[in-house]
């Protein structure tokens, strides 16, 4: 799966930006700004990895079904993870 990185713990902004990070996402290794806040594209994760982070009490994992997205929250970060290919189509 594709990860793209939103750093900020505030879920309001993040819910705000959302559309724009999926409309115009980041490269692999590239930050963008997007109303005050850093989201990066951090390339690709194994499915483990949401399988792992699932387990950590201190992560939120949320799923948007329609599109197959599972977004992970945990510290000051949300990640976005998206189905592999799909980025454009999003």
């Amino acid at each position: 799966m594709k990860c793209i990185s939103v750093y900020t713990n505030n879920f309001e902004l993040f819910s705000d930006i959302y559309e724009q990070v999926l409309e115009s996402p980041p490269e692999e290794n590239e930050d963008i700004v997007i109303e005050g806040v850093t989201v990066s594209g951090s390339g690709e994760v194994p499915d483990q990895y949401i399988d792992r982070m699932r387990s950590k009490p201190e992560v939120v994992v949320m799923k948007e079904k329609e599109r197959n997205i599972m977004i992970l929250q945990h510290g000051n970060v949300f990640e976005i993870c998206l189905p592999s290919g799909e980025v454009e189509a999003v």
